[in-house]
């Protein structure tokens, strides 16, 4: 399930392997790791919006090869721990061979399936998904299970595309939309916090678990 951009020219109609990931994994995540990706997706930005701070325990859903992952090692310190969730064996070993030549020792290497991210329960202050949603056959379902994944007045951030076209991102039929996203959320038991609007081609919704409230 890696979760980062798919161009339209090598995916909008090609070939998809069981998690809905291109077949085609070597080019696939040589564009998840394309550094003019820096451009619009900004991660130094979203990684200061999360509000992370050393010793902090991170979630991260969808991992990839580990474009965020390392980012988000570095910023939790050697005291803090990242548990970051891929279901696509041949890309988590990727992200395993990537992690250890890093020198992170604080992040651990996750083989989630589509309906549980193995994330242990209570262990989270954050959770981040990003460009994820489309893979998971019952959003709302998964949600909830992750929600217990979040500590105590923990937050779970969902960065995802619109559903518009856009330079980058999977084909428009494919996204979930925000307001699919938030509908979901409310299944869930998760309500909003606060909402960031930086990214050029995404939202960035950040909730936590309790009554959801009214959202346009």
């Amino acid at each position: 399930m890696s979760p980062h951009e798919h161009s339209h020219s090598g995916h909008a109609h090609g070939a998809r392997g069981p998690h809905g990931n291109p077949a085609d994994l070597a080019g696939y995540i040589a564009r998840m790791e394309d550094p003019s990706r820096d451009e619009w997706q900004r991660p130094d930005e979203v990684i200061a919006a999360l509000g992370l701070r050393r010793g902090m325990q991170v979630g991260e859903i969808g991992a990839g090869p580990g474009y965020f992952t390392l980012r988000l090692g570095r910023a939790v310190g050697a005291s803090g721990h990242v548990f970051a969730v891929e279901v696509e064996p041949e890309v988590l070993s990727v992200l395993r061979d990537r992690i250890e030549a890093s020198g992170l020792r604080n992040v651990s290497p996750v083989l989630g399936l589509p309906a549980d991210a193995f994330v242990p329960r209570g262990s989270c202050q954050r959770i981040l998904m990003l460009n994820v949603f489309h893979h998971f056959p019952a959003p709302a379902a998964y949600l909830e299970r992750l929600a217990t994944s979040l500590a105590p007045g923990g937050t779970l951030a969902i960065v995802d595309f619109h559903d518009r076209e856009t330079p980058v991102g999977p084909p428009v039929e494919l996204r979930v939309s925000r307001r699919q996203a938030l509908a979901h959320a409310r299944k869930a038991g998760l309500r909003v916090v606060r909402e960031l609007t930086f990214l050029p081609h995404q939202y960035f919704v950040v909730l936590k678990t309790g009554r959801a409230r009214t959202v346009k």
